[in-house]
């Protein structure tokens, strides 16, 4: 029972007495940090078919994102509980610049195993940036007026989505890809810089004792989860690399959930899940992020790949996706923020992805690409409020003391749902690719045209996803050349309608969340603290 250890204190934001002009200038260097890692997100995401092309990784294409998922989404309930215990300034200024270090060293990369490497220092210091920029708001405001805010950081992603294809696109087509990774070290210098000046330290509770032993082994069940999912692609389902690993991390986990039921201060306060509107945002959440994380990485290898647009005009392609998400993100923060209500407001968003992923399931080859770009704009449209609204949602059922918690346990469960979404539609694609591939093959050429090339590559559909359908001359040599240019077209058509395919992983996954975005209990948001729950 949580109501026992509440104080007057819990019954106020802790910044909530702060000058005006003190709260803009944490706004804004809040909105910066954020800005640093939405903008690395979406700049990688333009450039990572040319990066995968350029390190010969293609079977790892999914990896460069999911470490840097798996790092953040492990140490983002360890930065939630840290920030509530010793303030969100310190633990931010070390998220940042862990963040800043593995930008630089990923800019340095020669192969890919070190780029993943270091992507994953990044993440480790991306966990620190979301949940207490979220958190930092709920110290400084009612929940009535965080949704105006909380739409901002919106907007905020939106931007960063909108600059960061274009520019990861023309840096990668000017100069090289490495440099994208650099990009991050001015704005993260400029975000400490503001942080030292602006953010107050609020202390923590004294005497706390962190579960270190929670985190070591959370960490260590999730990897192998992960590790196991992405196995798919290369493996039987019922093997060691597979249903051996998913087996030994979800035992660590149940190892986990015990340690968290015993510690005086566990990283995921289990109480959480009592609250049922905490639960069901979490689990909608973690559904929800998968349809997002499929468009964000999938689509700009359809248009490198299968349409032959250069990383630049790849990144522009993707717009509509982004705009879709800036316009409805901004707008539910602020009818949130006027109306009070939220829950219709997120069951229409998830069923809009949903409808919007079932149109992108029929991308193909030769799609209209203002057909395309409608597509992408709806499923924006109802990508936006799901990143906004469960924040808000979460941040008014919780009590105060908790709220750090609470931010960052949703964040965990989001990138949860990347994480895991990204490894099962990595797999997914390179099972597909398997079946559509030959299939459009054998209406291009006569069977056994080109038994020689596939004899030659080992069957690894993979590497055929180069961009710019890169192959060795010795290879190209042994296509018949009166077919060369009908396999080509064929490889497209093959890898277009793997793509498309996956987008059957997103509509299954938006219904479910939908289901568990119904179970949320409405509650009215506050207008000041004095709402501020005491127990869950």
């Amino acid at each position: 029972d949580w109501s026992s250890d509440v104080c007057s204190s819990d019954l106020a934001p802790a910044g909530a007495d702060l000058s005006k002009r003190a709260k803009q200038g944490i706004i804004v260097a809040i909105m910066l940090a954020l800005f640093l890692g939405a903008l690395d997100q979406t700049i990688v995401g333009t450039a990572l078919p040319k990066i995968i092309t350029d390190l010969n990784g293609a079977n790892l294409y999914t990896w460069v994102v999911t470490i840097y998922l798996l790092a953040s989404t492990v140490t983002v309930p360890i930065y939630g509980k840290l920030s509530d215990l010793y303030g969100r300034k310190p633990l931010l200024l070390a998220g940042v610049g862990l963040f800043l270090l593995g930008s630089a060293l990923a800019g340095l990369s020669q192969n890919i195993e070190q780029l993943i490497i270091f992507r994953g220092i990044q993440g480790l210091g991306a966990g620190a940036l979301f949940p207490i920029a979220l958190a930092t708001i709920g110290d400084l405001y009612s929940a009535k007026e965080r949704g105006r805010y909380q739409g901002l950081f919106g907007a905020v992603f939106g931007l960063s989505s909108l600059v960061g294809p274009a520019l990861g696109g023309w840096l990668t087509d000017t100069f090289s890809w490495h440099l994208i990774f650099y990009v991050n070290l001015p704005i993260g210098l400029v975000s400490i810089a503001i942080i030292l000046l602006e953010l107050p330290t609020i202390k923590g509770r004294a005497n706390q004792k962190i579960d270190f032993l929670g985190a070591l082994v959370f960490a260590a069940g999730i990897i192998p989860v992960l590790i196991g999912l992405t196995n798919v692609q290369t493996n039987a389902f019922a093997t060691p690399e597979v249903a051996g690993l998913i087996s030994l991390g979800l035992a660590l986990l149940g190892v986990f959930l015990f340690i968290e039921a015993k510690v005086e201060e566990p990283i995921i306060p289990l109480e959480l899940f009592r609250n049922r509107t905490f639960a069901a945002a979490a689990a909608a959440s973690f559904f929800a992020s998968f349809g997002f994380f499929s468009s964000v990485i999938f689509l700009p290898r359809y248009f490198q790949t299968v349409l032959g647009e250069s990383a630049t005009n790849s990144g522009y392609a993707t717009l509509p996706l982004l705009l879709g998400v800036i316009i409805s993100s901004v707008t539910a923060g602020q009818l949130v923020a006027r109306r009070g209500r939220y829950k219709a407001l997120i069951l229409g968003a998830i069923l809009l992805v949903a409808g919007a992923s079932v149109l992108l399931t029929n991308i193909k080859a030769d799609t209209d690409p203002w057909v395309l770009r409608g597509w992408m704009f709806l499923a924006g449209l109802g990508v936006g409020p799901t990143l906004s609204v469960f924040t808000i949602v979460v941040q008014n059922a919780v009590p105060f003391k908790f709220l750090g918690a609470a931010t960052s346990n949703l964040t965990f469960f989001r990138q949860v749902g990347g994480s895991v979404g990204l490894a099962i539609v990595g797999s997914y694609f390179g099972g597909q690719l398997a079946t559509t591939i030959p299939a459009e093959l054998g209406t291009a050429a006569p069977a056994g045209s080109f038994d020689a090339f596939f004899a030659a590559i080992g069957g690894n559909l993979a590497q055929l996803t180069n961009v710019g359908g890169k192959f060795d001359q010795a290879l190209i040599g042994l296509i018949p050349p009166q077919y060369l240019e009908a396999f080509f077209g064929a490889i497209k058509a093959g890898i277009a309608d793997a793509i498309g395919a996956i987008f059957w992983l997103s509509v299954v996954a938006s219904l479910v969340a939908f289901v568990a975005a119904a179970l949320i209990e409405e509650i009215p948001l506050r207008g000041s603290a004095k709402g501020v729950p005491t127990e869950i």
